[in-house]
């Protein structure tokens, strides 16, 4: 039997990036009702966006410099994956501003700090200190999650694949960083993966969970 541990992610202070120009493009329908890259599901209504770098929760003013019109978003997804753009809105923050129609746009962004609730706590689950061990970001009914939340994560962390197992005659698709040798290390990278505001838990390489 695995023992389950919370270990709480340190709050450190960060700095975030300021003012800046950037290719603005939106997304909506296809998306709609999928999880994102923080675990929350996309409402394409609400005022989010997604951005390769930002934590999730940072709070961003987004202004089109076509129109001087203005809307602000919260981060909780990672993208845009087109070369040439580098902030994705939803369709609410996409509609506010006017770039619906064109599809992307100039626009300028404002940082205006963090919701700092998006930080997660990490989940040890083991049976040993001993490894091989690896840190489950996220697991899905879906392929299509799945590979969307590796492409994420390698904008950043390497080592990331899928999983797929077979539980109670359903299949789900796991998608893990690792393996890490040392359980202290792959507790190291799922802090700094909690404090991004991705949910991980640490557990055995071949455990299914």
């Amino acid at each position: 039997m695995f023992l389950l541990l919370a270990a709480c992610s340190t709050v450190r202070q960060e700095t975030l990036p300021g003012s800046g120009y950037a290719v603005a493009s939106w997304y909506g329908p296809d998306f709609n009702g999928r999880p994102t890259s923080s675990g929350e599901i996309f409402n394409m209504y609400a005022m989010t966006c997604a951005h390769k770098e930002y934590p999730f929760g940072t709070k961003v003013k987004v202004t089109n410099v076509a129109n001087n019109k203005t809307a602000e978003c919260v981060v909780n997804d990672r993208g845009p994956f087109v070369e040439g753009r580098d902030i994705d809105l939803s369709y609410a923050v996409a509609k506010e501003i006017g770039i619906i129609g064109p599809g992307t746009g100039k626009v300028f962004l404002e940082v205006d700090g963090r919701d700092m609730s998006y930080i997660r706590k990490v989940k040890v689950q083991s049976a040993g200190k001993s490894g091989p061990f690896a840190i489950q970001v996220g697991s899905f009914a879906e392929s299509i999650n799945a590979v969307r939340l590796k492409v994420a994560l390698r904008l950043k962390y390497g080592n990331v694949y899928i999983q797929e197992t077979e539980l109670k005659g359903a299949t789900y698709y796991r998608v893990r960083i690792g393996n890490f040798e040392s359980l202290n290390s792959a507790v190291s990278t799922a802090e700094q993966l909690g404090q991004e505001g991705y949910p991980t838990v640490v557990t055995k390489a071949d455990v299914k969970i």
